[in-house]
């Protein structure tokens, strides 16, 4: 995959809409990191890239090098080379780590598909590289998993699966500083010409780790701005405030909205 293109997408959820007209462009190699306060549709943007079917796409289109992908479902996405690390990942009960990834990988790769020994000399590299305990391979998806431990299996799974695109969902949220560096120290691990991210974050420290080529802002349901890193910076500091008085926005979503949002 070498673009992601979003262009005009309004997105409803139980007939609310949500998103408002993204448009959005991530070229391959490119980091894209979107802020904004709650409720603003920044993880409704994520779900709809990934085709979640709560999603209701009303309008715009999703294309990947300007095939329209708007219609694919979830596994299709994920085959063509799309990553979702998850804001809340899911507990998979009877299903080790070892079996759930090594099925992700070769759903990628199903004419030539990876052996066990094959995969678990991969598998056990990557565990050691985020510092991951020895028997994480054995233990079911995420039981018992702390936050911490979710996300750093998150980021597992996108070094193994090796996707085009990975969107990370608030892939920071509830980490500790040690944790956080692991964290970015896998995203920053896969840095290349055929490798593109988008960060969905609350807070600059993540930016700190993993620097973004652009940052956007959400209001409304819609990007009002997009810079370079400095913009987060600038957003840490003075908050949201002043870049609505800037735009002059008077833009906001009800409570239930933001619930879904």
């Amino acid at each position: 995959m070498n673009e992601l293109t979003i262009k005009n997408l309004h997105v409803s959820v139980h007939d609310k809409e949500i998103l408002t007209g993204v448009n959005l462009v991530i070229r391959s190699g490119e980091m894209h990191a979107i802020m904004g306060p709650n409720g603003t549709g920044k993880s409704t943007l994520s779900a709809a890239i990934m085709g979640d079917p709560n999603y209701q796409i009303t309008a715009g289109k999703i294309e990947i090098d300007g095939e329209d992908v708007t219609e694919l479902s979830v596994d299709e996405r994920a085959r063509s080379g799309l990553f979702q690390a998850m804001q809340y990942p899911s507990v998979v009960p009877g299903v080790t780590n070892f079996e759930f990834m090594k099925a992700a990988v070769n759903a990628r790769r199903p004419d030539k598909p990876v052996s066990s020994l094959q995969f678990m000399k991969q598998f056990e590299e990557k565990r050691a590289f985020l510092a991951m305990k020895e028997e994480v391979g054995h233990r079911y998806l995420n039981e018992g998993f702390s936050g911490g431990e979710k996300k750093r299996n998150e980021i597992l799974q996108m070094l193994l699966i090796q996707p085009n695109l990975a969107i990370l969902d608030e892939i920071d949220s509830g980490l500790d500083i040690d944790a956080l560096k692991v964290v970015a120290k896998g995203v920053n691990s896969m840095r290349s010409a055929h490798f593109s991210t988008l960060m969905i974050t609350h807070y600059q420290r993540l930016l700190d780790y993993i620097v973004p080529d652009q940052v956007h802002v959400m209001m409304g349901g819609q990007i009002v701005k997009s810079a370079g890193p400095d913009l987060a910076k600038r957003l840490e500091k003075e908050g949201y405030a002043g870049l609505r008085d800037e735009l002059g926005l008077d833009l906001s979503l009800t409570d239930e909205e933001e619930d879904w949002a």
